[in-house]
């Protein structure tokens, strides 16, 4: 038996570590990556199990590769969803998790890591990201904890992972192929090669492929077969493939292309699809872009109805009724929701009302899975429960009732929960300072909530701020306890030298630490960049006073000697300042002032 499985987690969790932990293999390949300490492209390792042989495919877990981070998830059955014990539950989390719920990704395990840094945290992390988990694949999966440092809790991961192996669903070997291309490159005296993960069918050396890409359609033929290193005659299902093409230059094919088994498979410019996760169409962005498999394409939305939508894509793709779509806008970096597509070669909708007679259509469509069915089944187990809570009255709802969600909540409930929240709140940074504020789960567990799904509404109520699993009081002011005098000095000496961040054992040197930098950053007082680097929040502004008086567009280089930094300092501040929008690069060696 193979598999596939793919990571998920928020950045700097010990994905990569972890995967190099269990396979002796670093999935960090580019010497930008290990110099950063940060993945920045899909990463690929493999073990055997006694269930066969598992491949792995790391993803970027910061928000700016999300894209490239979707193209590793997409195509994989299996998930092993990463959560640090020392950080529990952050921002990106949430969105790898929204990605699995828009994927319907249900095959997976959740690993707790770093347990060396918190010794004692593993349960408490575990019960949040549950929590945060509840409603998704995974609410259920099952979880170990681990180091990867100490190989605490690995044996028992590899028992764990051979079991979810085991229980996986198996592929036929004789469906039609669709692989998904993550990269493409070319070997010295072979040619073209593309790598992918092939989910179902069987490849052979010598078959006939049909290649569909953003740069053209063309026939292809496999000329030769590698997995894990090695040249075989024939792969099937599931398999990372890394396929030799004869014929086909490399700069006709790259991430986002696909490769078919001929004939079997319309290429579809137009489609219409049903909400499977996230937000409705009502209100929804007039383009958005569209990820599945490796791809990532733009779209322009039709709402046919808050649960339905024509998409039309900018280019054609590959795909079948029953597919899973991860929607996302243009604008942000956050998964907007999921859309599973139900009719690849929809009706032209050119007449008066044919927008109407299609949305009542396609709700009539009673595919598997079917979202509208599960929101009111879910709805009304809810609502019976409040019922029997004594919280929540039947609709039409009387003036002291509000409805939050899918609950039916009394006011002076919501009033109580709130009060109690603001306390519990208070008293958590009171006993802790440096506190990032108080996880979710305990919040929930302090309020005896019926159902997770309300904190958030008691939050709002209360006036308090949520993020990263945590809520806090919405503008944090105050000492930082035994850490503010070092804090202090550390401020001052930016502010004579703003430039000149202070070295990890200078920042030990003055009893700072993680949890002290991260409290200081959450206050505004500092600005925390990869790496570690320190800065005030108004280096950004005199760095651009700076570089504004350079020649444009400027080198690194140039930047640097402006600046009177090294290049640990410049080249993050750099990228800040890049994410901002405040520089731009008009090439890749170069930056320059957005005027």
């Amino acid at each position: 038996m193979k598999q596939v499985v793919a990571t998920a987690g928020h950045v700097d969790h010990g994905k990569s570590t972890l995967i190099h932990a269990l396979t002796g293999t670093d999935p960090d390949r580019l010497g930008e990556e290990k110099q950063r300490g940060l993945t920045i492209e899909l990463g690929f390792a493999w073990m055997e199990l006694p269930s066969g042989e598992v491949s792995f495919v790391d993803v970027p877990g910061h928000e700016r590769f999300l894209g490239t981070m979707l193209a590793g998830l997409g195509p994989s059955p299996l998930v092993c969803f990463v959560i640090a014990a020392d950080e529990g539950w952050c921002a990106q989390s949430g969105d790898h998790r929204d990605a699995l719920a828009a994927l319907g990704l249900d095959q997976g395990l959740l690993v707790i890591t770093r347990t060396d840094l918190a010794p004692g945290r593993a349960d408490t992390v575990l019960a949040e990201a549950r929590a945060e988990l509840a409603g998704t694949g995974l609410a259920d999966a099952p979880a170990v904890a681990v180091s990867a440092v100490t190989g605490d809790g690995l044996p028992a991961l590899c028992a764990l992972l051979d079991e979810v192996v085991r229980r996986a669903p198996e592929p036929s070997a004789a469906q039609r192929v669709r692989l998904w291309v993550d990269r493409s490159f070319t070997i010295a005296g072979a040619g073209t090669v593309v790598t992918g993960t092939l989910p179902a069918g069987t490849l052979t050396r010598g078959d006939p492929l049909e290649l569909a890409g953003a740069r053209r359609g063309r026939d292809a033929v496999v000329r030769g077969l590698q997995t894990r290193g090695g040249p075989v005659g024939s792969l099937g299902p599931v398999s990372r493939a890394a396929v030799n093409l004869r014929g086909t230059p490399a700069e006709d094919i790259g991430r986002g292309d696909a490769l078919l088994t001929p004939g079997a498979w319309e290429l579809c410019g137009v489609l219409d699809v049903r909400r499977a996760s996230g937000e409705g169409y009502d209100d929804t962005p007039a383009q958005l872009m569209v990820h599945v498999g490796t791809a990532a394409v733009p779209a322009r939305v039709r709402p046919l109805g808050a649960d339905h939508a024509r998409l039309t894509l900018d280019r054609p793709l590959p795909l079948a009724v029953g597919d899973r779509l991860v929607l996302r806008t243009t604008s942000s970096r956050a998964v907007r929701g999921g859309a599973l597509v139900l009719d690849v070669d929809p009706p032209s909708l050119d007449r008066r009302g044919d927008g109407h007679r299609r949305a009542l259509t396609l709700e009539a469509m009673p595919p598997e899975g079917d979202v509208r069915t599960e929101v009111a089944r879910r709805r009304a187990m809810r609502e019976n429960a409040l019922v029997r809570a004594g919280i929540a009255v039947p609709a039409p709802l009387p003036s002291p009732v509000q409805r939050r969600g899918e609950w039916l909540v009394d006011t002076s409930a919501l009033q109580a929960w709130s009060r109690r929240l603001r306390e519990v709140v208070v008293a958590d940074r009171e006993a802790d300072p440096l506190s990032p504020g108080l996880p979710r789960k305990a919040a929930v567990d302090a309020l005896d909530l019926p159902d997770p799904a309300l904190l958030d509404a008691v939050v709002d109520a209360a006036g308090l701020h949520r993020g990263e699993g945590r809520v806090r009081e919405a503008a944090e002011t105050g000492p930082l306890g035994e850490a503010e005098p070092a804090v202090r000095r550390l401020e001052q000496s930016l502010g004579e030298h703003p430039f000149e961040a202070p070295e990890a054992d200078h920042l030990l040197a003055l009893g700072l630490g993680p949890r002290e930098l991260a409290a200081a950053a959450r206050q505004g007082r500092l600005l925390r960049l990869p790496g570690e680097v320190i800065l005030l929040p108004t280096a950004p502004a005199l760095a651009m006073r700076e570089l504004a008086r350079l020649p444009q567009p400027f080198t690194t280089s140039q930047a640097r000697q402006a600046l009177s930094t090294t290049r640990r300092i410049a080249i993050p501040l750099l990228e800040h300042l890049d994410a901002r929008g405040w520089t731009r690069r008009p090439d890749p060696g170069h930056r320059e002032v957005v005027r």
